[in-house]
């Protein structure tokens, strides 16, 4: 029976698929966590509850950010104005919506030091997830590749190079993830 080195490459590939997924996550979780300074995206993914149907807010409105401390939103039907409130007020930011009947303003507040913390607490449980995620699928891939080589699909020697490959990976996507949280935690700190 002979060997196929490509399984093992195959796996890696696999592996970093996930791998970058999970970074990506995290990227876009990380973008949702407000600063203190408006940005569109705090809001974008907030979930309205338009016709029944659970809806991205990003899909219903234009959203912009006039002030350095205020986001408008400006529905393109102005008969879900009362749901994107609604959806507003019932998320976990914080910001109470006004509305002049066409558009919504938020206005963004400054951080206390002490919301500047659970922000930065809510960033770093973000992270260990993400990491968390990442390990599971090195975990996943040595698994996949030792039942390859006890299987004789791959050699010992593939085997181990594959390991080694695969730690690789996960310390750099595991590096991009930590980099990525330590931008936000500078952004959060900033005043």
């Amino acid at each position: 029976m002979t060997t196929d080195p490509s399984l093992a490459k195959d796996a890696l590939h696999e592996a970093e698929d996930h791998m970058v997924k999970s970074v990506r996550a995290l990227e876009l979780d990380l973008r949702a966590i407000r600063t203190g300074r408006a940005n569109p995206m705090i809001v974008e993914r907030v979930m309205v509850n338009y016709y029944d149907v659970p809806t991205p807010l990003a899909n219903l409105a234009t959203i912009a950010a006039p002030e350095p401390q205020m986001l408008t939103i400006r529905p393109f039907d102005a008969h879900s104005i009362k749901d994107i409130e609604r959806a507003i007020l019932s998320s976990d930011l914080g910001l109470t919506p006004n509305n002049d009947g066409k558009i919504i303003r938020l206005v963004i507040p400054r951080l206390s030091d002490e919301r500047r913390n659970d922000m930065i607490k809510s960033v770093h449980k973000r992270l260990e997830e993400a990491r968390v995620s990442i390990r599971n699928v090195r975990r996943d891939t040595q698994d996949t590749l030792r039942d390859f080589e006890k299987e004789k699909m791959i050699s010992e020697d593939d085997l181990k190079r594959g390991r080694d490959d695969l730690q690789k990976l996960t310390d750099k996507y595991i590096e991009q993830a930590e980099s990525l949280s330590k931008r936000k935690e500078e952004e959060i700190r900033e005043v």
